[in-house]
């Protein structure tokens, strides 16, 4: 893939993809690069249909200590001086929110590695992917209140979706640290492991079983689950014969009966690759 990074690392092996954020030393920080090189690589995995689950994971101490404070200092500039400026951040934060999107409506499973801190902007990343595992020594802040602020790129409205509602005010009141084993008792976190390595491997591991199901079956599955969370259940079930009646596939069924009796991978085709107009 020609893209090149400077925060992140990603290599594709075996249909999985590994995305890692890279800038041990400023605690991957969410600098500009960091907004305009994840928003490149995911339109690039959604497009390509090579890679059929994505896995996130970082370096140093920390997952990510959040948003770049010197960001609001030179690099955006949050006007609050004037009504145009202050209409200007709805565009602004409009662009952010949209690139951590793109993690949730990716046409493949997300499944993130968290270790050390998950602060304030990193939060609003993990809570858009499918998969949470964490290491025994991950938390959790909500950093925005401690300095003066709302949490305004997804924390607040895709949290309440995963975890107790008194819980999530508690966390976005306070700014208090979640440790892994509460996240995981409260439902944030699937699984959490001793070591940062082995929830790394975990990850990598969950993302190989998917990658090893009909491509076509995980993109349903993921329209269908997200579509439940916002919808009633008569309006999902609707959904559902829709999204069931336009990707069945008696090959692909008989494929992964087979190959499960002869203990052996299935063969199955990947996503088309997509293209726009402007291609």
């Amino acid at each position: 893939m020609p893209l090149q990074l400077t925060s992140f690392s990603l290599t594709i092996h075996s249909h999985v993809a590994h995305l890692v954020l890279n800038r041990p030393e400023a605690m991957n920080t969410m600098n500009p690069a960091f907004w305009h090189e994840l928003d490149a690589v995911l339109t690039e995995l959604h497009r390509s249909g090579e890679a059929r689950a994505l896995v996130i994971s970082s370096t140093g101490k920390h997952f990510s200590a959040g948003m770049a404070l010197d960001v609001f200092g030179g690099a955006i500039q949050m006007d609050d001086q004037s009504a145009e400026g202050r209409a200007a951040i709805f565009d602004l934060l409009g662009d952010l929110q949209a690139t951590f999107t793109k993690l949730e409506t990716l046409r493949i499973p997300v499944i993130t590695a968290i270790h050390g801190g998950c602060v304030g902007g990193a939060v609003d990343m993990v809570t858009a992917t499918c998969i949470r595992y964490a290491s025994a020594d991950a938390f959790f802040c909500i950093q925005e209140i401690n300095i003066g602020m709302v949490a305004d790129v997804g924390t607040l409205q895709r949290l309440p979706k995963l975890m107790p509602i008194a819980v999530v005010k508690e966390l976005a009141y306070t700014g208090r640290r979640l440790s892994a084993q509460k996240a995981m008792q409260y439902g944030l976190v699937n699984e959490v492991f001793d070591t940062q390595e082995a929830t790394l491997a975990a990850a990598l591991q969950c993302a190989a079983e998917i990658a090893a199901k009909p491509p076509i079956a995980i993109w349903g599955t993921k329209q269908a689950v997200n579509y439940a969370r916002d919808h009633s259940v008569e309006d999902s079930l609707r959904q559902m014969g829709w999204l069931q009646g336009s990707i069945w596939s008696n090959a692909h069924v008989r494929e992964a009966v087979t190959a499960m009796k002869d203990k052996r991978a299935g063969e199955f085709p990947p996503l088309s690759p997509l293209k726009t107009f402007g291609d």
